[in-house]
């Protein structure tokens, strides 16, 4: 004689509904972002794959007739071109000096500010806002105030001295306009560094110090090592913004004397030419560039967040 046992059904019912009810309150919690979600879709995601689309035709504005599948050619040509070629070249030298230049001052305003002393709100203020003004308006302020060779500052200056009375925008056009990103982006740099700072263990500093270790051993062996992150945090986002910089460009020098970075090029390639094709070739490979730098930059982050929450 044989018995046979059948397996209880209540435990199942219960996990099914278990896993349903934490699914249902999942999609609770995730329903007020839907909205946000899709608004970011239609904004940013359709137009990139409309110009991603695009990239493959042979399509001039002034000829929509004519319009023709050319699959890689556009990338091909944008690679190939001596003017596009330059201009890439253009982008990365610009990029490379901004941010250098930007993180060497912003490091050491973050140092002077880390330091207590009076007035030390209101300067932090002042120094902060560059960064607050609209990228057209500083630019127009660097090239009208500082630079014209008439009535601008920086002549100003130098007639009362008995200097002589350069073009700066004609004499030293990429280093007029990487002087007005450097003066917009510092202050950016200076605030991810202070907040580096602020966040070292005072304890090690004050061990460091005990045992006779000097400012600049400090800075050396424990400063920089600790703000290593931080360095590399602002080199990346400060990347993904100077990458596609157009203001400074298009105002200063209007992309001439060989100032024209990528993004400039697009606008040439698109408004001036009428090339679509073209253009959105060269802008989808902006936005591949600008891709790399921003997964880069998330790392960072990531791991900057990893080392706060061990700390903690």
């Amino acid at each position: 004689m044989t018995a046979t046992t059948t397996a209880p059904a209540a435990p199942t019912a219960v996990r099914t509904t278990g896993t349903r009810k934490a699914r249902l309150h999942a999609w609770a919690t995730r329903a007020p972002l839907l909205p946000a979600l899709v608004f970011m879709i239609v904004v940013t995601q359709l137009p990139f794959v409309a110009t991603l689309v695009i990239s493959f035709f042979d399509w001039n504005a002034l000829y929509p007739d004519a319009r023709r599948f050319t699959g890689l050619a556009n990338y091909t040509e944008v690679l190939s071109d001596p003017d596009l070629r330059r201009s890439v070249w253009t982008t990365v030298l610009l990029t490379a000096a901004v941010v250098v230049a930007s993180l060497v001052l912003g490091l050491v305003l973050a140092l002077l500010l880390d330091r207590r002393f009076r007035g030390r709100g209101v300067v932090r203020t002042l120094l902060i806002a560059p960064f607050l003004v609209v990228p057209v308006a500083a630019a127009l302020l660097w090239k009208h105030v500082l630079y014209n060779p008439e009535y601008g500052l920086l002549n100003g200056l130098l007639q009362y001295v008995g200097g002589p009375q350069p073009d700066w925008v004609s004499n030293t056009p990429l280093l007029a306009v990487e002087a007005a990103l450097v003066w917009q982006w510092t202050p950016f740099m200076m605030l991810i560094l202070l907040a580096g700072l602020q966040s070292r263990d005072q304890q090690q500093i004050e061990a460091a110090r005990v045992d006779g270790a000097s400012d600049w051993q400090i800075f050396r062996h424990l400063t920089l090592p600790h703000l290593r992150r931080y360095l590399e945090l602002g080199a990346l986002l400060g990347s993904i913004h100077i990458v596609q910089n157009f203001d400074a460009v298009f105002t200063i020098t209007s992309g001439g004397l060989g100032t024209a970075n990528l993004p400039y090029t697009v606008y040439q390639s698109f408004y001036q030419a009428h090339e679509n094709g073209l253009a959105s070739a060269a802008g989808v490979l902006v936005v591949i560039g600008s891709l790399v730098i921003a997964t880069l930059a998330l790392r960072v982050v990531s791991s900057l967040f990893r080392e706060e929450v061990s700390r903690a």
